[in-house]
C-alpha cells in the first residue's frame, strides 16, 4: 500500500464534505471543552472501570486531544486526509468507553437506561464515516490500495 498518498497535501474538495469537515471538528473542539470544564463528571461516566488511569486524568487528557483533532480538521484542511485517519482512529479508541459506559450501566449525558446506552453504540460508527467522507481518506486509501495493486501486477 502506497502509503504517502495518505500524507500528501490534501486536493480540494465539495462544498457538502468541507462543511461536515468543519462541523466535526467544531463538534470535537467543543466536545473537547466541555471535557475541561462543564461536562467532566458526565464524561467520567464513560471511562471503564478497567481502564488503569485516573477518570478525571482521561477525561481531561480525551478532551485535550479532541480539541487537538477538532482543530486541525478545521484549519488543516491541506493535510485533510491525514487529520481524517487521525479523527477516525480517534472514535475506534473511544468506542470501548462507550461499550463499557453501556455494560457497566453508568448514567451520562442522558442516557440513563441499558436500552439509550446499547441504541447510541451503533452512532460512533457514523462518527467514523463522516470522518473518513468528510476529509476524502476513504477516497485516499482506495488510491493507496490501487496503486499497491498495480505494483504487485
Amino acid at each position: 500500500m502506497d502509503l504517502s498518498v495518505l500524507t500528501r497535501p490534501s486536493p480540494r474538495t465539495s462544498l457538502p464534505r468541507t462543511l461536515a469537515r468543519i462541523v466535526l471538528g467544531l463538534m470535537l473542539v467543543g466536545a473537547g471543552v466541555s471535557h475541561l470544564t462543564v461536562a467532566r463528571d458526565e464524561f467520567q461516566a464513560q471511562v471503564p472501570g478497567w481502564f488503569p488511569v485516573d477518570e478525571d486524568v482521561t477525561v481531561l487528557a480525551s478532551g485535550v486531544v479532541e480539541i487537538a483533532i477538532g482543530g486541525s480538521l478545521v484549519v488543516l484542511s491541506r493535510w485533510k486526509v491525514a487529520v481524517g485517519l487521525v479523527a477516525a482512529a480517534f472514535f475506534v479508541v473511544i468506542f470501548p468507553g462507550n461499550v463499557a459506559q453501556w455494560l457497566e450501566s453508568k448514567d451520562g449525558f442522558g442516557l440513563d437506561t441499558d436500552a439509550k446506552r446499547l441504541a447510541r453504540l451503533p452512532f460512533q460508527a457514523v462518527l467514523i464515516a463522516a470522518a473518513l467522507w468528510s476529509t476524502g481518506a476513504w477516497s485516499a486509501l482506495r488510491r493507496a490500495g490501487r496503486a499497491d495493486d498495480r505494483s504487485d501486477g
